[in-house]
């Protein structure tokens, strides 16, 4: 006779071996991260390396925090980029401006987070919590910005993907020049064609000093409609050609929204049958329970169409340092999966929104009587946009 409590006792005994020290951190993290955030930082290594890695999946980063100041450009995104993990990437501004420090030349320092500000500021040396830095690096970095964006290419309105292509050629440049190596996600990514887009571009070093050039005549503006179109187009072909798309959020904030909104982009906006994105993994230390977009769950998520309702099982959430859990999740791939091929989807941005701009042409008839019977539905008598512009 099958015991009540049966089903519920299926999962692995709880049975470590001790730690000798001899460890890989892949062997660490199976044999030792067994519970409670550990346990999710497992589970979220496990659903990368063996679902989001398969070959037709579209990996999708987003990243916030300042992750590159503390080097996590360098040591995490560069090589899960190379290993054709990382597919394509939307991150904070700020970001990709203290990653550009690195390829320049310029240092960056461990500090504490108990130093006087107050002195520090006098010192000329700005702190991000335990990073240090001279305030000369900024001053370098803006100028370097403003000389690459006056070029006559940057004389025009593009993507941030675009900006940052031709942004990322430069800095390779000067990485170079300087006989630096994978020290810039943005010199990594011109090269390897991994597009990055910023979900708010005026918010960071970069916008501002691109918004200076604005003041002295440049023409550079940000397309923030061809990012919003673009994203959505990546997502679509990656599951119009029989594959998935994978979603990796290191953080939350705007680029959560912006890489989760891509489905509602497809679906809501633009009327094109699509269910959602495949798998979802995100390292937080954001609560649920707030209301605000960076703790909301995959499971919230399903509602809006972001995540595909019969894909909640490959769903993770960690809970902990992104810090801490973004070394541990790139050492656990590289160790158990081999490199994938690049997909290079910067140069395949034009075929990509072909394929969007014909199926939401298409689809248009069906999006508006659906709008329409759904406003009839909300507001019996209602008579669509005229009626709507009235009242």
């Amino acid at each position: 006779m099958t015991r009540p409590s049966a089903p519920y006792l299926r999962g692995q005994r709880i049975d470590p071996r001790g730690i000798t020290g001899q460890e890989t951190v892949a062997d660490l993290v199976e044999n030792a991260f067994l519970a409670y955030n550990a346990g999710r930082l497992r589970e979220g290594c496990q659903l990368f390396t063996q679902r989001m890695l398969e070959p037709e999946v579209t990996v999708g980063m987003t990243l916030t925090g300042a992750m590159t100041p503390a080097g996590l450009g360098m040591s995490c995104l560069i090589p899960l980029m190379e290993a054709g993990f990382v597919d394509w990437v939307i991150s904070t501004g700020a970001n990709l401006y203290h990653d550009a420090h690195f390829a320049l030349g310029l240092a960056m320092h461990r500090g504490t987070p108990t130093a006087d500000d107050v002195e520090l500021r006098d010192k000329g040396v700005v702190r991000i919590y335990d990073v240090f830095f001279d305030y000369s690096v900024l001053l370098s970095t803006d100028r370097f910005i403003r000389d690459v964006s006056a070029r006559e290419e940057f004389q025009r309105p593009m993507s941030s993907a675009e900006y940052h292509y031709l942004l990322g050629g430069y800095v390779r440049e000067r990485e170079r020049a300087l006989g630096l190596t994978r020290r810039s996600v943005l010199a990594a990514a011109h090269e390897l064609e991994v597009p990055l887009y910023t979900s708010s571009p005026g918010d960071s070093s970069i916008g501002m000093n691109v918004a200076e050039q604005a003041l002295a005549g440049s023409k550079l503006r940000f397309d923030v409609s061809a990012d919003v179109n673009e994203t959505a187009a990546i997502v679509l072909e990656a599951k119009r050609t029989q594959g998935k798309s994978g979603v990796l959020i290191v953080g939350g904030g705007s680029p959560k929204n912006f890489m989760l909104q891509t489905e509602p982009q497809i679906q809501e906006v633009l009327g094109i049958d699509e269910r959602g994105h495949d798998y979802f993994l995100q390292m937080t230390d954001a609560r649920p329970d707030t209301g605000g977009l960076s703790g909301a769950t995959p499971a919230e998520a399903v509602s809006w169409g972001k995540i595909d309702p019969d894909q909640l099982p490959g769903t993770v959430v960690i809970y902990g340092d992104n810090s801490i859990a973004l070394p541990v999740l790139t050492a656990y791939a590289k160790a158990r999966h081999a490199d994938r091929p690049l997909k290079r989807l910067y140069g395949r941005r034009e075929a990509m929104m072909a394929r969007l701009l014909e199926e939401y042409r298409a689809a248009l008839e069906f999006r508006d009587r659906r709008a329409e019977e759904s406003l009839s539905h909300m507001h019996p008598g209602a008579g669509g946009a005229e009626t709507v512009a009235r009242r």
